[in-house]
């Protein structure tokens, strides 16, 4: 324990050998003893600590190799369409083919994760089936592996477990899960601004990779659209981006007036309600209702013949 501080010492004896002290119950004076004990190792220790450095920065502080982890919003970038991947039957086959005719649902993560990228798909499954949209009718979806070393068999493990979560096996064919060179990887991560870096695992060995949670909308013709942070992705965020991203081919007229209703936000990776645009709905609302009663107020009644 520390000792108190020099300074501190004679207030301490002179509050001890107080008659004040001295005539008070043997148990009340060793509390107001331990009392003035702990008080003082507390201002000393509080001495030790640098008042330029805020409690619990140490801890709060994030690691350096998180800072280079990081996504980029290329909003309306244009994807590598002409490097080639792997497919989950190992035929080689280029990032254009699964593009052209409706939006995409993008994840890149790798398959020998064993942490974020599995809760990463299964919030996408889980999302995708609540947004009440059909896969391979409205969207598609395309899984790329960040880790060269996986392979297709990597990849088809993978997708089984993600056709389980979505539980429509009949749309299977509409789900790619690519493996590539790390060249086209690469690519890919440059257009979607996905930043991740190599880290040591358990076994200290540089096989696993720190990543932003994220999924990603694509246009048809294979331009960035939108961007959902998290592991959990709200149905109706996903719904209204693929709606914006099929440029209202999809959806129907309530999407219209949420899409109206809502900003995009890709600072937090969502949509927000347009307060603004809302109020504006109600007055319009308003004013017409006004309009209205006031013209079936002036209208005459008509008299019996």
């Amino acid at each position: 324990m520390k000792t108190v501080s020099n300074r501190s010492q004679p207030q301490a004896r002179a509050l001890i050998h107080s008659s004040v002290f001295y005539r008070v119950n043997p148990r009340c004076k060793l509390l107001a003893l331990s009392l003035v004990l702990i008080i003082f190792c507390t201002a000393a220790s509080a001495q030790n600590y640098s008042a330029d450095k805020p409690l619990g920065a140490s801890a709060q502080s994030t690691p350096a190799y998180l800072k280079n982890a990081g996504i980029d919003q290329n909003l309306n970038h244009v994807l590598p369409l002409a490097d080639h991947f792997l497919d989950e039957h190992g035929n080689s086959v280029a990032l254009g083919s699964y593009f052209g005719h409706r939006p995409v649902v993008m994840a890149l993560v790798y398959f020998k994760c064993g942490m974020l990228c599995p809760q990463v798909l299964h919030g996408m499954g889980s999302s995708l089936k609540q947004t009440g949209l059909h896969l391979g009718h409205d969207y598609d979806v395309v899984v790329a592996s960040i880790d060269p070393s996986d392979t297709p068999a990597d990849s088809v493990e993978a997708r089984q477990h993600f056709l389980m979560m979505l539980g429509d096996g009949s749309a299977a064919e509409h789900v790619h899960f690519l493996t590539g060179s790390q060249q086209s990887i690469t690519d890919l991560a440059q257009a979607t601004g996905f930043h991740y870096v190599r880290v040591p695992g358990p076994d200290g060995k540089m096989d696993q990779f720190a990543h932003s949670s994220v999924i990603m909308i694509a246009t048809p013709d294979g331009r960035m659209s939108k961007y959902l942070s998290g592991v959990e992705y709200q149905p109706r965020d996903v719904r209204l981006a693929l709606v914006e991203a099929s440029d209202h081919k999809i959806g129907s007229f309530s999407d219209l007036v949420l899409i109206y209703c809502c900003n995009y936000s890709p600072s937090q990776g969502r949509y927000t309600v347009a307060v603004m645009r809302v109020l504006g709905i109600a007055a319009m609302g308003s004013v017409l209702m006004l309009i209205l009663v006031v013209y079936l107020l002036g209208k005459k009644p008509q008299t019996a013949v």
